[in-house]
């Protein structure tokens, strides 16, 4: 028998593709794309719970409706190690009173302290939000400093190898009073061939007895009217 095929469930929900579907470019470009919701300046509710716009990120303690255990004034880690004792101590008391009287009304009390000591604790933690969103910037941007900086040493080397390449390049050339003496002989030895070549074309290839004969010849042809 074949396993069933597994079925894969996403632990978030599904894009609202019927939403994004009507941003396409054809629609962004004509206008036709719907434009996002104003923002929101009165009350408005997310969990079940009324917001205000006008609230801070971290409400205090009475804006919830919540006493607050702690003075306004105050050191932080040292209030969340006294609610960290209060919250052990109390949690010692209920299992003792399980224990001993399970039907006692205390049990109410206690389980609504315990609530109230995990809400401070929880509230004094986000408060530390700020820090934390600051620190981990810090520590972002310290890392992409260093990035750079490394980024930045390796072109330097890399720099420097190449100008040690060509530097090397430039001293294996030949000196070049050398090459110019190299070509002034080669220069001279083709102006000397070229000379030479030149003389052999001009010098006359008829000897001087020749040269007399046809003298003697056409000037007895010029006497007697031949020529």
């Amino acid at each position: 028998m074949a396993a069933p095929e597994a079925i894969q469930v996403s632990s978030l929900p599904l894009p609202p593709v019927q939403y994004i579907n009507l941003y396409t470019d054809e629609n962004v470009r004509r206008g036709r794309a719907p434009r996002p919701p104003p923002p929101i300046h009165d009350t408005y509710s997310m969990f079940s719970n009324m917001f205000n716009a006008d609230d801070t990120i971290i409400r205090p303690l009475e804006a919830q409706g919540i006493k607050r255990l702690y003075p306004q004034h105050f050191d932080r880690r040292r209030e969340l190690k006294k609610l960290n004792h209060s919250l052990l101590v109390n949690f010692l008391d209920l299992i003792d009173l399980l224990v001993q009287c399970p039907d006692s009304p205390r049990r109410a009390e206690k389980v609504e302290d315990l609530s109230l000591l995990f809400i401070h604790i929880h509230h004094l933690l986000n408060e530390f939000r700020p820090h934390q969103a600051r620190e981990t910037l810090r520590v972002m941007m310290e890392l992409q400093r260093r990035q750079r900086h490394e980024t930045a040493l390796r072109f330097q080397k890399h720099l420097e190898k190449v100008q040690e390449i060509l530097q090397h390049a430039l001293q294996m050339l030949p000196d070049t009073s050398e090459l110019d003496s190299k070509l002034a002989i080669n220069t001279d030895a083709m102006e000397s061939v070229d000379n030479l070549g030149f003389e052999q074309q001009t010098q006359d290839p008829c000897s001087s007895s020749d040269r007399i004969m046809c003298k003697v010849i056409d000037d007895m042809l010029s006497s007697n009217g031949l020529f």
